[in-house]
């Protein structure tokens, strides 16, 4: 097994206690075994830090933290990022899943090619963890240009390296927090595609009905007026390429396939 180094997996929880137990198991089955895992709560008070603490005490990889008060997910984000000191960062929401080789794989990919910014493809399942049947992709290369106009990683996908990319933080936005976090990256690096699926993301029963085009405007608009402090002509442009390029990504990169039974 080569050792590529520490990677940081930052896993920002609250709430997640039904999942988190499967999220961490999922870690503990990877093949690249040179991992902490640090979960961060943000005050869950559904019993989050019981399903946790067994794994803490069973294995010294996995740290918990938690929040003085309930901050949200980019404060939390930002706090988990702030005590990470892997040369590598990957991010696992609390209640998503990756495929064992999944960090095996994209080290290799990055150390083979010499990239500091990459993602790759994803299933959907569903809250009994059974896939939905579709598969999300994306571009091969990202630019800046492109990951202004569309949020193209899926947060469990992206890894990037810390050592050149730097520490991230982000400003308090509540949505569209993780696309703050690419734009911020993507200024230091293009981003490139791992064409494999190597990742489970969980559609909860309270995400599957869109926002209404008014809350997405609103996210949007917040997005590049505040996280990126652009004035409101700009931000309005970036705005309507963004909600356009999402949509351009749902149509050709978004697929459909038939479940096994």
């Amino acid at each position: 097994m080569n050792d590529w180094g520490l990677v940081s997996i930052i896993t920002p929880t609250w709430n997640c206690a039904e999942y988190i137990e499967e999220t961490v198991r999922s870690v503990l089955a990877q093949t690249y075994v040179h991992w902490e895992l640090i979960i961060y709560d943000d005050c869950s008070t559904d019993g989050t830090e019981a399903v946790v603490r067994p794994f803490v005490e069973a294995d010294s990889r996995i740290k918990y933290f938690c929040n003085r008060q309930n901050s949200g997910a980019a404060v939390t984000r930002n706090h988990a990022l702030r005590v990470a000191g892997g040369r590598w960062v990957a991010f696992l929401d609390s209640d998503d899943l990756w495929m064992p080789q999944k960090l095996e794989r994209q080290l290799r990919f990055m150390v083979d090619n010499q990239y500091a910014f990459t993602y790759h493809k994803y299933v959907e399942i569903n809250e009994s963890s059974e896939e939905t049947g579709v598969l999300v992709g994306g571009k091969k290369v990202v630019s800046k240009l492109d990951m202004f106009a569309c949020c193209w990683p899926g947060c469990l996908s992206v890894m990037y390296e810390a050592e050149k990319i730097g520490l991230v933080q982000i400003l308090d936005v509540k949505k569209n927090n993780d696309t703050a976090m690419w734009l911020k990256i993507i200024r230091k690096s293009r981003c490139y595609l791992l064409d494999e699926c190597l990742g489970m993301y969980r559609r909860r029963q309270g995400s599957i009905t869109p926002p209404d085009i008014r809350t997405k405007i609103k996210w949007h608009y917040t997005l590049f007026h505040e996280a990126e402090r652009q004035n409101p002509v700009v931000a309005v442009f970036w705005m309507c390429m963004n909600i356009i390029g999402n949509s351009y990504k749902k149509l050709f990169y978004v697929k459909k396939y038939n479940v096994k039974k």
